[in-house]
């Protein structure tokens, strides 16, 4: 019934077809929905895209990585591969990382000693704790409270993350995963761009669920300073 009043409301100026159309668009949880969890969905989405396409660039540019999955090294496996794991319902673990997720599962990729698909590994471990700094949960509604410790932390794990990229080396002194083109006539920082938009997200969102909750976010420059995680 308050579908129908809501709509009704406007119907004076619309055509039957455009009454329709806003009639199928409708759904009762937009109702419980406040203008900040629309500015959350709309951050988390924009924060998984980027990513997808970052796991997508990493792949590209190792290779060697996504062949660890026995799947042939094509353009279309790379985009089916990825659009898996972001868009296949799951609880973020699996066998071949022994289910380890978040922090866990990022350290295993920059383990020397790993022999397994360390871009896996480490957007596995992204991927679950973005998630988790959103409490699981894909879509949010008035009574839905987000943790902004958490949001800040996760933008501190992400910069950490992309520190070690560019500087965790195996034994014979090369970079354990390739991502930034730093070399010859052309340099394509696009994999940092992309990191940066995922860092800026995620501390916006940090800043808009503070000051809806009046709380205040705790500095982490020491844990930062010393490239060590922080608690999600």
């Amino acid at each position: 019934m308050i579908c129908v009043v809501f709509l009704l409301g406007g119907c004076t100026s619309m055509t039957m077809e455009e009454f329709q159309q806003a009639a199928d668009e409708f759904q009762f949880s937009d109702i419980a929905k406040s203008d900040v969890n629309l500015v959350v969905e709309v951050h988390q989405q924009e924060v998984m895209a980027s990513l997808r396409k970052l796991m997508v660039k990493m792949y590209r540019r190792n290779p060697r990585e996504f062949k660890k999955a026995g799947l042939a090294y094509t353009e279309a496996q790379i985009e089916s591969y990825v659009a898996a794991l972001f868009d296949t319902e799951h609880d973020w673990r699996f066998a071949e990382l022994d289910y380890r997720k978040n922090i866990d599962s990022i350290h295993l990729a920059f383990n020397p000693r790993y022999q397994g698909d360390r871009v896996f590994a480490l957007f596995v471990g992204l991927g679950s704790m973005i998630m988790t700094s959103y409490n699981d949960k894909r879509e949010f509604f008035v009574l839905d409270d987000l943790d902004a410790q958490k949001l800040y932390n996760s933008a501190r794990n992400v910069e950490i993350a992309i520190w070690k990229l560019n500087h965790i080396r195996d034994e014979q002194g090369a970079l354990l995963l390739l991502s930034n083109e730093d070399g010859g006539l052309v340099r394509n920082f696009s994999f940092e761009r992309l990191a940066g938009k995922v860092i800026a997200l995620q501390d916006a969102m940090s800043k808009v669920v503070a000051t809806k909750s009046k709380r205040i976010i705790k500095d982490a420059i020491q844990f930062i300073a010393s490239k060590v995680f922080l608690p999600i």
